[in-house]
């Protein structure tokens, strides 16, 4: 399987028409090639004229743990070229950074979710180029989640820097084909391009999106292994709630838990209320202690989730719904649990997080409704993944 970054590098062919002109980066850690060669420094040692590095969330280097922690512009120390931030004092690129080259590459690994913040920084380059007359170019990566389609789709009103358009949270798309549904959706008049993967087979395992040959390097401080990624669609969630989402462990947004919960009866309630929802992965009750973050210092019991291993079933496994199981498990055994975290969520100060991550309050209000059901939930979203599915299709590449 090649990136794209690794196929412009191994295509002269493909780099002609960036020759004479000035070339920005989009990156991050994880923007590598195969040998694991900065994108940056590969992209200078073929002869081309990099004039300006862009950074996303966390910045360029990967060096900022927790949300909402804003990087600063500064010049590359090596080569000298300004290096802006799309997380500081701007998320869109501002008229100066815009004059500072011709073609922008974006070379960013994602992670297959709605808030993942690289797809909505993904948008904003591609509304600042169709204003400035820029071409944008996505040298596409996998998406580690594959495929599958879940979650309810962005309500109207609800767009945030977490919730770029009308998608469901989990999106099953790369970024290349993430940028032709944008420029469809939107109506955008820019120049634009994908350097497509060569021989990305997101419907098979063992990595069902994810190359096993690939080594796994963390797009984003708390992006530590390809479970993660998996698991994210779901696990996203707690960053909403007042339960720990591992942060301050090795292992962050892969588990959940609290120091007033108990783990054993959380799985149990979930098992009883809906056992079909926790198909393809192993749930395990565990102990934890974070060293930062929600509940630092104290011991908490726990929820891990193994999208992994032999009893991981790709097609089977629902990251959102067995969140959002979890989530009424523990209102189920205590009804009066201060679940969801009131707090400025990425900069919106007049809704609740949990209803800003999933586009809208649906999520919050069955988990709070005891009398809802599975089967109440499902009546709403499997609609909304179906028309997504649909709507996705004419972008596909792979």
């Amino acid at each position: 399987m090649k990136t794209g970054i690794d196929r412009l590098l191994a295509d002269a062919d493909l780099r002609k028409p960036l020759e004479g002109k000035r070339v920005a980066l989009l990156a991050h850690p994880a923007s590598v090639t195969a040998d694991l060669t900065h994108s940056l420094d590969a992209l200078i040692a073929t002869g081309l004229n990099v004039s300006a590095v862009f950074g996303p969330q966390h910045g360029v280097r990967g060096d900022l743990q927790d949300n909402m922690m804003e990087s600063p512009d500064y010049t590359d120390p090596t080569y000298g070229m300004p290096v802006f931030s799309l997380y500081g004092e701007v998320r869109r690129p501002s008229g100066q950074s815009m004059g500072t080259f011709d073609i922008i590459l974006v070379d960013l690994q994602d992670v297959g979710c709605r808030i993942y913040t690289f797809v909505t920084t993904l948008l904003y380059v591609l509304e600042a180029a169709a204003q400035h007359g820029k071409a944008v170019w996505v040298l596409d990566r996998p998406n580690p989640a594959g495929r599958p389609v879940e979650g309810l789709t962005l309500r109207h009103g609800w767009e945030s820097f977490v919730g770029a358009g009308p998608m469901p949270m989990r999106h099953g798309l790369t970024l290349g084909e993430m940028g032709h549904w944008f420029i469809a959706h939107f109506g955008l008049d820019v120049a634009y391009r994908v350097i497509a993967m060569e021989g990305w087979q997101p419907d098979e395992g063992p990595g069902f999106g994810w190359p096993p040959e690939r080594v796994w390097i963390n797009p984003s401080p708390n992006a530590v292994t390809l479970n993660m990624a998996r698991a994210y669609a779901g696990t996203v969630m707690l960053e909403g709630t007042n339960l720990s989402e591992g942060r301050g462990t090795t292992r962050p947004l892969e588990l959940f838990g609290a120091p007033d919960v108990d783990a054993k009866q959380v799985i149990a309630g979930m098992r009883r209320t809906a056992p079909d929802w926790l198909a393809g992965c192993t749930l395990r009750d565990i102990w934890f202690q974070p060293t930062f973050h929600k509940h630092v210092g104290k011991l908490c019991s726990g929820v891990f989730i193994h999208a992994e291993g032999g009893a991981y079933d790709h097609r089977a496994f629902r990251p959102w719904r067995l969140q959002a199981l979890g989530f009424k498990a523990i209102r189920a055994l205590q009804p009066d649990y201060d679940l969801w975290r009131d707090f400025p969520y990425e900069y919106e100060f007049d809704k609740l997080a949990i209803d800003v991550i999933n586009g809208g309050p649906g999520l919050r209000e069955w988990v709070d409704d005891a009398a809802a059901s599975p089967g109440d939930l499902d009546a709403v979203t499997v609609p909304d993944e179906e028309a997504w599915a649909e709507a996705r299709r004419p972008h596909l590449l792979y």
